[in-house]
């Protein structure tokens, strides 16, 4: 009996271990055991600093973490929501990286980031098919008198078929973030990757330019922001020549397509809506027309909504989303941005990412969405 009882403890034992243990999050710097992300999502942070005072994770909050007699400070959130998440390793009152983390460029700066695994993540994981390639491309602005970047996705088979072209999509990240936001934390390759291979999407170029460009010419606006932003202007007028006389693209409007998240959706209307002769498809991620309360949507970018007939017919795609947890303000504007598209009698696809703030998972759902329904023949 008595081993018997040993055994079934034992048996609990294992069994309470394995529902508490931790696994390390994908975005660690390889071989590191921490942070780690227990089943209830919350994460586990263990940092070694034997001559701090002070360490805190801030995480969307921040939290204490505790030192040990060898150094080791630690700390367990609490439960995060599933998705791409930046956070800081604040020690001794100074924001900074956390060592066992990759770093990501975003709130304008290297950050540390942890993804937690979301159950339906399939369509953004890495799979046996085949894959696109990422290119950075630098050329010279004479716009903005400096050497720019962009990055570009060439789809699975782009090398070995040099007679064919492709259709383009100019893909813009938000604001804090740069042309690397998309490929890295938005993991855009593997979702096209994947809808291409399931014949869900029509195989196409991507390019990921930074969203900031200004004229050094001219004095920076007194309210600054988007003011002095002539970034519209530089995609237009140098990108998409560079584009098209670099890589294999389709050339018309009907195969060129603008989408964006937060800042690059406002951008991308901003862009798309003064050159209709250019673009047929437009995506707002998070982020749409700006419409100022009580205004007329019709009058809107020279009254290009004014006959929704018209405009119906020239454009394939208007395509607008927003996660159901996004904070108060930006949930309703962009809800009413869509409730303005649909009295005005303009034909548009309007998704509510459920459960998701203002992050990467509503936006990587979006694209998903948002590539499936372009360059449809």
């Amino acid at each position: 009996m008595n081993v018997l009882i040993a055994i079934l403890v034992g048996i609990a034992t294992l069994t309470a271990q394995a529902q508490t243990a931790g696994v390390p999050a994908s975005t660690n710097i390889p071989g590191q055991k921490y942070p780690q992300i227990l089943p209830d999502n919350r994460v586990v942070f263990r940092v070694k600093a034997p001559d701090a005072r002070k360490l805190q994770i801030d995480l969307m909050k921040k939290y204490d973490m505790v030192k040990d007699t060898a150094g080791f400070w630690t700390v367990t959130t609490e439960p995060v929501g599933e998705g791409f998440h930046y956070y800081s390793l604040i020690a001794d009152g100074v924001a900074t990286c956390d060592p066992s983390s990759q770093t990501f460029y975003g709130m304008g700066r290297m950050a540390s980031g942890i993804d937690i695994p979301d159950r339906d993540m399939d369509y953004y994981q890495p799979k046996n098919v085949p894959h696109g390639q990422v290119r950075s491309v630098n050329y010279y602005s004479d716009m903005t008198k400096a050497w720019r970047r962009a990055n570009v996705y060439t789809p699975p088979g782009y090398d070995e078929n040099p007679k064919k072209r492709y259709p383009v999509l100019y893909l813009q990240h938000g604001s804090g973030e740069d042309e690397t936001g998309w490929p890295t934390q938005g993991k855009m390759d593997l979702i096209l990757d994947n809808l291409i291979a399931e014949g869900k999407a029509t195989p196409m170029i991507v390019v990921m330019e930074r969203g900031y460009a200004t004229d050094p010419t001219k004095p920076v606006s007194a309210t600054g922001g988007m003011a002095s932003n002539i970034f519209p202007d530089v995609l237009v007028q140098e990108v998409i020549p560079m584009i098209d006389k670099s890589f294999r693209t389709l050339t018309d409007r009907d195969n060129r397509a603008m989408a964006g998240l937060s800042m690059g959706g406002f951008q991308t209307f901003q862009t798309t809506m003064t050159n209709l002769d250019k673009f047929a498809y437009i995506g707002g991620f998070s982020g749409a027309g700006r419409l100022q309360p009580g205004a007329d949507i019709r009058q809107l970018y020279n009254g290009a909504w004014a006959d929704a007939d018209a405009f119906n017919k020239k454009m394939k795609v208007v395509y607008v989303s927003i996660g159901t947890k996004e904070p108060e303000r930006m949930y309703n504007g962009v809800k009413g941005f869509h409730e303005a598209l649909e009295k005005a009698g303009i034909k548009h696809v309007y998704y509510e990412s459920p459960g998701t703030l203002h992050e990467w998972q509503t936006w990587r759902r979006s694209l998903r969405q948002y590539a499936g329904l372009i360059f449809k023949k």
